[in-house]
């Protein structure tokens, strides 16, 4: 296939080479082998006809980077499990593996490639073979991948910011990573070589580049012909199982420096000074990184740098308003009230269930209420205000750095200029549709799964659980129904949010891999979209339940709401959802944190540990670089989706439900500073080396994080007016402890429990919710509930009051307010704030200006200089020709 027309589309059969066998017919398997091609010569019918790979020794030289003649750079590694060493009666199955890929390696030769092939030192069965691309091949496809290339050392000032002096204690020492020289750069053109600041072929081209092109030609390649369709890639070699391997090299052993003199040890020096546990506080070598790694690894730790730097403004608000709110907890009056014997002591509340549940005394809440004063307080307004704004300043200056970073790793025109098409785009595919709404109606039957589940656990805890009247017993201070179904639900709702997550990524892959998009910032971007969707329902159903939906909708006593008929809704505590809320979020984030680290240190540690212990001789022989990183494991396909999966639901908790919570911005910054160092310490020591990829920015994760900074006005307001019960103690407070209303002479916040519990007469409970006899309770004539209803025997008995329709009024008045006023803010800020700073945009404008002097008007020089000494060569001739002769 001609790399230059990759827009054209080749229609491709369902893969099968995983699921054939001996069972295969002889015939169908030698048709398929004459056809296989190799570009200019046609099918192939006999093995003489193959380009085959140079066959080496290992030379005992474990830290070489090159060919055994040491002159030809590794530029990427394949490995394959030799044939002949296989055991087992597929002989024909394996004979079309081994032609196939014979006939892939002969295509990669006639396109220059050079290879070298080495057998495995540990057990003889693998063969590793070696690529290197040539310097005239690399000049090639640098032109057709547009990658752009130095043209000479930039003469720009940088000015140092105001804060240059406090970075100098958390940067590395430059003496021991060295800042990076700044170029001009301008996309490769082979006929304009010598514009291009080229000191040594050998270092032009940086291995990273070279592992790009290496990679893009490896994609490309192709391997049969089947009915007039070219299969080709190493990826559908490496899901066929032809190719056990594809990577590029480490560098260096990570804890030990290369022993060759020309290995610049960047891998022992990014573990060294990043990598460690003890650089957690420090700054990270980011231009390492993207050297090493790529830009797109190294935007992702860029922005995990930038979102945690910015959460340390965030966690030390919040641990204000958390202190502040435990400090004057002894000073909140409704608290006093419940768990003063002498009011709430007095006050029997109505069963929360129908007949298994009895009557309970308000003062088994003390503790719930106590703790609830800390969250449920004037510091929770002025948090939720202040995220609201500080997810804004986030979201601004991450869009300045990112277009700083895009200028500083010439990223500006990558999207426009040199993302190529993806190989499986050039051909067209067929799979099974997998209808979205399925998946969804799964995770809501897994939410109302867990709803059932709540309401039954309340019952039996409710049944079981000693309720004493005077609640002196420990159990009932610490362990009551509510705090009970709720602890326990959420661990439920966390084990069944990690096992759907599973499934939600297999078909959000398949989704995508079916719409088939152009390039890889598409594909990602596509599958971006999918994954959240299914995650955000997956991880916030449970929290926008507990929020807004449960003790909402329960009625009263006498008349419940039933969910599906047959199970009574959920009501609150007394005091409101909101500590509910807080431990649901408590226990996911804790959850979330704790299982990703197993799942990001612990296994791909024990991976490699057993590995290493299956291979007992392992220790006792010279292994050469490319078979120690063999050993690693494999980033997988899906690179840094996880990762950026992880923190931006994380971002979801900070701001979506931090009006409950004040402290999740400080856990979530103790969380990502071990994040980056565990996500460093990952790919640089457990991972093979990921093929380095460009990326402009953080893609479709960017629009995700403002619809959700826009979601968050809207629910920390509606958490603050109907989750919590801060508007209503409000509305207390200013109209109804005082006249008309109230019988105080001034406000105050005494009598606001006696006031917001409404009264129920017991004569009035249905047969199916009576609750069943307790001698206790046999003489009990009345009961309180929570809510705003006229008592029995009024003329509206059980209709809502005049409190009600207040407290309603101010709620929604609340809202508008609220959102009006940082939505405005948000608005402001983001028109004020520009998304890319004036000194980086007359740096873009000067480099384009120098690369235009660089490539157009200094060959346009040279040109009228030659014309010039023409003429005058032509001048002087004429001249010297019409002179007239003396003799």
């Amino acid at each position: 296939m001609d790399v230059e027309n990759q827009d054209v589309l080749l229609e491709e059969e369902e893969d099968e080479e995983g699921g054939e066998g001996e069972e295969e017919d002889g015939e169908t398997v030698l048709e398929e082998l004459e056809q296989t091609i190799i570009p200019s010569y046609g099918a192939v019918t006999n093995q003489q006809a193959l380009h085959m790979p140079e066959w080496a020794e290992f030379n005992l030289q474990p830290d070489s980077l090159y060919f055994n003649d040491g002159q030809r750079r590794i530029d990427f590694v394949l490995v394959y499990e030799d044939e002949n060493k296989k055991e087992g009666h597929k002989k024909s199955f394996h004979r079309k593996q081994m032609r196939k890929r014979q006939a892939y390696q002969s295509n990669l030769i006639s396109r220059a490639l050079q290879l070298e092939a080495t057998r495995t030192v540990l057990d003889e069965k693998c063969i590793f073979v070696k690529v290197h691309v040539p310097w005239e091949v690399l000049c090639k496809y640098a032109e057709i991948m547009h990658i752009r290339l130095p043209l000479q050392p930039s003469d720009l000032k940088t000015h140092d910011s105001a804060f240059g002096w406090i970075r100098k204690f958390f940067s590395v020492d430059k003496e021991i990573i060295k800042p990076e020289q700044d170029f001009f750069t301008a996309p490769f053109e082979n006929d304009r070589l010598s514009d291009f600041y080229i000191q040594d072929k050998d270092t032009f081209f940086t291995p990273a580049t070279r592992s790009r092109i290496a990679y893009f030609i490896l994609c490309r390649g192709e391997y049969a012909i089947r009915d007039n369709v070219k299969k080709f890639g190493i990826n559908k070699l490496l899901d066929s199982g032809i190719y056990k391997a594809a990577f590029p090299l480490h560098d260096s052993r990570f804890n030990h420096q290369s022993q060759d003199p020309t290995c610049p040890n960047e891998r022992y020096l990014l573990y060294r000074e990043w990598a460690h546990p003890r650089n957690i506080l420090k700054l990270q070598p980011l231009d390492l990184v993207r050297k090493y790694y790529g830009e797109k690894i190294g935007i992702y730790f860029a922005w995990l740098g930038f979102y945690t730097q910015m959460l340390l403004l965030a966690a030390i608000v919040g641990l204000g308003c958390f202190l502040y709110g435990y400090f004057t907890r002894d000073n909140c009056t409704w608290s006093q009230e419940v768990c003063d014997p002498n009011i709430g002591g007095n006050i029997i509340m109505c069963p929360q269930c129908d007949q298994e549940c009895t009557y309970w005394n308000l003062t088994i809440t003390c503790e719930s209420s106590k703790k609830l004063c800390i969250f449920d307080s004037f510091g929770t307004l002025v948090f939720a205000v202040f995220m609201g704004i500080w997810v804004t300043l986030f979201l601004e200056f991450w869009k300045r750095r990112q277009a700083e970073l895009e200028y500083e790793w010439d990223t500006v025109e990558f999207l426009e200029q040199e993302e190529q098409v993806r190989p499986e785009y050039e051909a067209r595919c067929r799979h099974v549709v997998v209808n979205e709404i399925t998946q969804i109606l799964l995770i809501v039957a897994s939410v109302i799964g867990i709803i059932v589940y709540r309401l039954s656990v309340f019952l039996v805890f409710s049944a079981t659980l000693p309720r004493h009247i005077n609640g002196t017993e420990a159990i009932q201070k610490y362990l009551t129904p509510q705090a009970a179904t709720s602890v326990s639900a959420s661990i439920i709702s966390f084990i069944i949010i990690m096992i759907l997550n599973m499934v939600y990524e297999k078909v959000a892959i398949m989704i995508t891999d079916f719409e088939l998009p152009r390039t890889q910032t598409e594909y990602e971007n596509s599958l971006t979209t999918k994954m959240f969707l299914f995650q955000f329902v997956n991880y916030y159903s449970s929290c926008f339940y507990i929020a807004f939906f449960k003790g909402k909708f329960v009625g009263y006593p006498g008349d419940p709401v039933y969910w599906l008929g047959k199970y009574r809704n959920e009501e609150c505590d007394p005091g409101g959802c909101l500590l509910e809320l807080t431990t649901q979020l408590t226990i996911i984030m804790g959850g979330k944190a704790i299982w990703n680290n197993i799942q990001e240190v612990l296994l791909p540690w024990l991976k490699n540990l057993i590995g290493r212990c299956c291979s007992a001789n392992r220790s006792e022989k010279i292994l050469p670089r490319w078979e120690e990183d063999y050993h690693l494991q494999s980033i997988g396909k899906l690179g840094l989706f996880y990762e950026y999966l992880e923190m931006v639901i994380q971002f979801g908790f900070v701001t979506l439900f931090v009006a409950s919570f004040p402290l999740a911005p400080l856990l979530a910054l103790i969380n990502n500073l071990l994040e980056i160092r565990v996500d460093a310490w990952k790919i640089t020591t457990q991972f093979r080396r990921m093929v380095p990829e460009k990326a402009q920015g953080i893609g479709a994760w960017q629009p995700i994080m403002q619809g959700i900074a826009l979601l968050a006005v809207v629910t920390n307001a509606m958490i603050i007016a109907f989750t919590s019960d801060m508007i209503p103690r409000l509305v207390y407070y200013w109209s109804f402890s005082v006249p008309p209303y109230g019988n105080h002479s001034s406000y105050t916040m005494k009598g606001y429990i006696n006031n917001t519990l409404s009264v129920f007469a017991v004569s009035d409970f249905r047969n199916e919710s009576k609750p069943a006899f307790h001698p206790r309770f046999a003489n009990q004539t009345t009961c309180r509930y929570r809510d705003f209803r006229y008592p029995p025997g009024h003329e509206y008995q059980y209709h809502h009051n005049i409190y009600y329709w207040h407290v309603i009024a101010a709620k929604l008045s609340f809202i508008i307010v609220m959102e009006h006023i940082i939505y405005f803010v948000k608005f402001a800020i983001s028109y004020i704030i520009p998304d890319v700073s004036k000194e980086t945009k007359s740096k873009i404008k000067r480099e384009k200006y120098l690369t235009q002097m660089l490539l157009h008007e200094n060959p346009l020089k040279s040109v009228k200089k030659n014309i010039g000494s023409i003429a005058d060569k032509f001048l002087k001739e004429a001249d010297f020709t019409l002179r007239p002769k003396y003799e």
